[in-house]
């Protein structure tokens, strides 16, 4: 085994969660995406597949979803088998299943069946949709989670035809992962105390919900005050400019055939776009008055067209020589997820390693996602092969007892209650990590500049960009330049927990805010820091967001593939730069939703390492590198590889049996991909269509090579009746089949069938008074959870500065002489 030279490794068999046990029952992707995290920290993951394997090793990214793990292989329904797996289970400290509830229960797997076998089992399911409400016994797949919710409408136009376009990368997925592990290692640190283990939930549905940014309060303010403002999108559906933000986010070809992602999007640095554009002469231009938010449409396409022209004249050399000498100027090129291995910030800090496996030879992939004092948390392992643990396994399964009993009655409450984050950043990425950890009891104390941070302001409606990311903080407003200011952020360090930060390269060492400072005052701090691109390297200093990571990660080649195939003319040029947007800058599901839920994994692991006495060195978790991680199932590099399946040109789906199809009043999406689904689809079908007996599609092979045929079958068929009725007819028999939703997935999580399915909840706002807001992501049997509103600025600064022991003669004099407000 051996790892690329710039890999920094720790010993895995002393990582953070050394000594632990977790069962890993897992057969879609969210649930390897967790037990990897868990496996890369130190964990023992025991992977059960049944007798052939797993469908999960025909996933290209296998070799790193498996790593580390141990494998046996065992039939569920037969009872010696079944008795092995309780046996594993009745020994360990975490199982994790992605099972629907009712089969759970039927293999004994239920949460009150768990408790009685092990008291101090934290058990955590993964599902589709939840285990309660009028959806719970719905297919899980991603597919049919991202119309339902509309998802798949907000990303339309990744698509040149009309109509909601399938998205192949797996936001929902990683967004259950995360929100499994931020519930896996909750209970975990609960359990240190309480002595007892409990049942946590996540599901897709609220993974994928944490990600946007700012549209939830967009589409609160336009339903509540319709005459407030009226929210545009970045292109109206006949391509044409609308928003503002393509000019700082400019997408362009370069003169040689790349295509790149700008990321300009504070004034200074969108002048510094202008100024090397040679454009600067329009902001003194009457004609140009108030760029780059021009009213006029005729005015807008100009400006567009006119930056296209000049920067696409330009080489990729060119281009990256000005990056090299300007640190305003900062461009990704758009990658695909194996070529954004090849990063240079990710190989400067040694997140991408080699292992050498003896079948496959050389497996390149994507390190620990958090990094000790420059290191991953454990060095490359390899995946084991189907069953290659068994004999061992089931001797340990006949002998296993409950190591240690829990005694007392068990806790409930808050489970992070009395753990205090210091916030030092700004926007989404890292700060809205913080803001998950608040609905588990968190308290988190923001520190914003007099101004307040920038987010609040990037919706023209008080509060609305920022409502979502300060939900259940406190707000300090002050200038930590002053030497006043200063002392205050260290007061607050000393009696913080965590100490969060989002700064770019060397920002934090300037402000006086880096590790070394702040563990000098309380060495018992776990500190994160979680920038764009890293602490220190080539990246390092350039600004970070989410659609030129979104273009640097491979999440936009991931949603148009074939973008880039056919480009000549200015037409074509405009086009392809359209869907490259909505690829890299869709406010739904984006780069910064997918990093924080990694900020706040990070977080947990760090607190659950300091109360196991085993703390960590100094955590880093950048979003270029938490994004790979959210990719994983399809940027591992190896010999041999097979390519992940791809979608059709016009954005439809997989194949005939996992697609779009539209209906007489819309669109649905059927999801009935594997072999066992067809009978189930050939029957709901019968009344419309005769399927059976065709040899066209009377085995998956046949059906495979038929697949066109099949598409055009089935879309006859499903264009004869409204859409609701499908999903209706068709969910009876137990197929995956949903309405696509004609609205975005914020407006759909506010409406009253999903506010009374509990995906969302009141809480109470300075601005907002009592509005809907996303649940609490993670569920847990015993541990309660709570949803509060967001915070203005400076709303709690007296109160903070008196804690920190300010009495109101020297909190005067600080608000007088603006160090706070």
């Amino acid at each position: 085994m051996t790892a690329t030279p710039t890999a920094k490794n720790i010993d895995a068999d002393h990582g953070p969660l050394d000594g632990l046990t977790v069962v890993d029952l897992s057969t879609t992707l969210p649930g390897a995406q967790a037990t990897m995290f868990l496996a890369d920290a130190g964990a023992e993951v025991i992977f059960v597949e049944p007798p052939q394997g797993s469908d999960l090793r025909k996933l290209s990214g296998w070799p790193a979803l498996g790593r580390g793990k141990k494998s046996i292989t065992l039939d569920l329904h037969a009872e010696s088998d079944h008795a092995t797996l309780l046996g594993l289970i009745r020994s360990a400290d975490v199982l994790v299943t992605t099972m629907r509830p009712a089969r759970a229960e039927r293999l004994g797997l239920g949460s009150s069946a768990l408790a009685d076998l092990n008291p101090r089992l934290v058990s955590a399911s993964i599902t589709g949709w939840g285990s309660t409400g009028p959806f719970k016994d719905l297919k899980g797949y991603e597919g049919l989670v991202m119309a339902k919710l509309g998802i798949m409408y907000g990303k339309r136009q990744t698509t040149p035809r009309p109509g909601p376009a399938f998205v192949p990368s797996p936001f929902a997925s990683w967004g259950a992962s995360q929100t499994a592990v931020h519930g896996i290692l909750t209970a975990l640190l609960e359990r240190e105390d309480s002595g007892f283990g409990q049942h946590v939930e996540a599901d897709l549905v609220r993974g994928i919900a944490t990600m946007d940014t700012w549209q939830w309060f967009s589409e609160l303010v336009v339903a509540r005050w319709p005459d407030a403002f009226v929210p545009v999108s970045a292109f109206d559906d006949n391509g044409l400019p609308n928003g503002h933000l393509i000019y700082p986010l400019l997408v362009t070809p370069t003169k040689d055939g790349h295509w790149m992602q700008f990321a300009q999007t504070e004034p200074r640095l969108f002048l510094a776009l202008m100024k090397e554009l040679d454009l600067t002469w329009m902001f003194t231009d009457p004609k140009w008055q108030g760029i780059p938010q021009l009213e006029d449409m005729a005015l807008r396409i100009e400006l567009w067209e006119m930056m296209l022209e000049r920067a696409s004249s330009r080489t990729l050399a060119e281009w990256q020589e000005v990056f090299a000498t300007n640190p305003d100027l900062s461009a990704e090129v758009f990658r695909t997820p194996t070529q954004a291995l090849q990063h240079p910030q990710l190989i400067h800090d040694g997140r991408v390693v080699t292992v050498t496996d003896p079948e496959l030879g050389d497996v390149t992939q994507p390190s620990t996602l958090v990094h000790s004092d420059g290191a991953a948390l454990s060095a490359p392992r390899l995946a084991p092969r189907a069953g290659q643990n068994s004999d061992a396994l089931r001797r340990r399964a006949a002998e296993a007892r409950v190591s240690v009993t829990a005694v007392g009655e068990p806790a409930s409450g808050l489970p992070l209650a009395g753990v205090t984050i210091l916030e030092l950043g700004s926007m989404f990425a890292g700060p809205y990590g913080s803001t998950l950890l608040t609905d588990l009891g968190a308290r988190v104390v923001k520190v914003e500049p007099p101004a307040g941070d920038t987010i609040r302001g990037l919706v023209p409606f008080p509060e609305a960009g920022g409502a979502k990311v300060m939900q259940g903080k406190e707000s300090i407003a002050l200038d930590m330049r002053s030497p006043e200011g200063l002392e205050i952020v260290h007061q607050l360090a000393k009696k913080a927990d965590v100490v969060l930060q989002t700064y770019r390269a060397g920002a934090a060492e300037r402000a006086g805010v880096d590790a070394e400072t702040l563990r000098a005052l309380n060495p018992d701090l776990v500190y994160l820091s979680a920038p764009g691109y890293g602490v220190d390297g080539p990246f390092g200093g350039k600004p970070a967001y989410a659609p030129s990571i979104g273009a640097a990660s491979g999440f936009a080649l991931t949603d148009v593939p074939d973008a880039t195939e056919r480009v000549g003319s200015l037409d074509e040029i405009k086009a392809t730069a359209i869907r490259l947007y909505a690829g890299s800058a869709n406010l739904s599901v984006q780069a910064d939703g997918v990093s924080a839920l990694g900020v706040a994994s990070a977080m947990l692991l760090g607190l659950f390492a300091r109360r196991r006495g085993q703390p960590l060195g100094n955590l880093t978790a950048t979003m270029i590198a938490t994004t790979t991680h959210a990719l994983i199932d399809r940027n591992v590099e190896y010999a041999g590889r097979v390519d992940t399946v791809t979608a059709d040109h016009a954005m439809h789906g997989y194949s005939a049996l996992y697609r779009l199809y539209p209906a007489s009043d819309g669109w649905i999406f059927l999801a009935a991909p594997l072999a066992h689904e067809w009978s189930d689809l050939v029957k709901a079908l019968q009344p419309h269509v005769q399927l059976e007996g065709d040899a066209r599609f009377e085995s998956p092979e046949q059906r495979a090579t038929h697949d066109e045929a099949l598409t055009d079958t089935l879309a006859a068929v499903f264009a004869t009746r409204p859409k609701a009725e499908w999903e209706a007819e068709l969910g009876k028999q137990d197929v995956g089949c949903v309405a696509v939703a004609e609205q975005v997935a914020e407006k759909t999580l506010q409406s009253d069938e999903f506010f009374d399915a509990g995906y969302s909840v009141t809480a109470m706002s300075p601005t907002f008074d009592e509005h809907r807001r996303l649940s609490p992501v993670t569920r847990f049997s015993r541990s309660s959870t709570k949803a509060d509103g967001g915070c203005l600025v400076g709303e709690h600064t007296d109160s903070l500065l008196a804690e920190i022991g300010y009495d109101e003669t020297a909190i005067a004099d600080l608000r007088e002489r603006n160090i706070v407000c």
